[in-house]
């Protein structure tokens, strides 16, 4: 029985890599038929797999090593990686390292479909991401843009969004137009919030270089040197879809997200985002990804309520 110990820098390495659920070590135990024992700064693994299983820690550190956070989805994406036979998969997604701020951490594709969005993003003027809550369309679009304005290969970025009800009356809520609108657009504004600090987003905001505003702000608008993201536009109409892609000028890029299945639309079948899915698909320069529920980053019980609502609507 072969074996072999890996020694850590520090306790925090080691915790990073082996402080996981009993189950999760139970798992890689399992797959590469081995048997753990941590310690401090060390991990002893015995058995006929030590040899594949020193290459799973390994490549955890070389991704923790970049900036990547070893949670449970990420442990649990990299043994699905390993039993599939990919294990460069982790490696590849740690080298698509996005750096949005010198003040907040890094982000990282987490899924190989969020990798192929963000090859979609980087390499065509216009990317629908389409897929479930939870999938990274936004956030990974948002942390691109934010990226792209940094090191000027844009000029601002337009965030937007339809400001349309998802079962509560706009008007009936207190305040301002603004103050009514503030709302529908709280997403994106927490997407920044994450990913630049405070007095960077008021700084730009002031000066226009990051807007955020209701869809219907956009009209007669040419938005040139722009990185333009649409959020939920499954509740555009055509025209508003049209509008939107129509203000799009010199250098700029955009990304327009949304999710299929949640259509707020009193008629449900005039989506702009279903038309464009039937109509832009062959148009060079516009690329289409779609995300699934194997895509979702948030509480794994996320994915089990996508699974269980879309096996109920069939």
């Amino acid at each position: 029985m072969s074996e072999t110990t890996l020694h850590f820098d520090n306790a925090r390495e080691a915790s990073d890599l082996t402080a996981h659920s009993a189950e999760t070590l139970a798992e890689i135990e399992r797959l590469f038929d081995v048997r753990l024992t941590a310690r401090d700064t060390w991990l002893k693994i015995e058995g006929a797999g030590t040899e594949r299983a020193g290459r799973f820690f390994g490549v955890l550190q070389a991704a923790r090593a970049r900036g990547m956070t070893l949670n449970a989805p990420l442990i649990a994406y990299t043994l699905k990686t390993f039993a599939d036979e990919r294990e460069n998969a982790l490696e590849t997604l740690a080298s698509m390292r996005i750096d949005v701020s010198p003040r907040k951490a890094p982000v990282f594709p987490r899924t190989i479909g969020q990798q192929i969005y963000l090859d979609a993003i980087e390499n065509n003027p216009v990317t629908f991401g389409l897929g479930p809550a939870g999938t990274g369309k936004t956030y990974l679009a948002m942390a691109v843009a934010i990226s792209a304005l940094l090191n000027d290969e844009v000029s601002r970025i337009i965030l937007t969004r339809p400001a349309i009800e998802a079962g509560e009356a706009l008007g009936f809520l207190p305040g301002s137009l603004q103050q009514k609108i503030d709302p529908y657009l709280r997403p994106l504004y927490d997407a920044l919030h994450d990913m630049l600090p405070p007095d960077d987003i008021q700084r730009f905001m002031e000066r226009g270089v990051i807007e955020v505003a209701p869809l219907a702000y956009m009209r007669g608008r040419t938005l040139n040197h722009a990185f333009v993201i649409l959020d939920e536009a499954q509740n555009t109409t055509p025209k508003q879809m049209m509008m939107l892609l129509t203000r799009l000028g010199f250098d700029a890029k955009a990304v327009i997200t949304g999710d299929p299945t949640q259509i707020d639309l009193p008629d449900k079948g005039h989506s702009g985002l279903l038309e464009a899915q039937k109509i832009l698909r062959r148009i060079d320069g516009l690329a289409f990804v779609e995300l699934g529920e194997e895509d979702v980053i948030r509480h794994p019980l996320v994915q089990k309520i996508i699974r269980a609502y879309r096996h109920h609507r069939v």
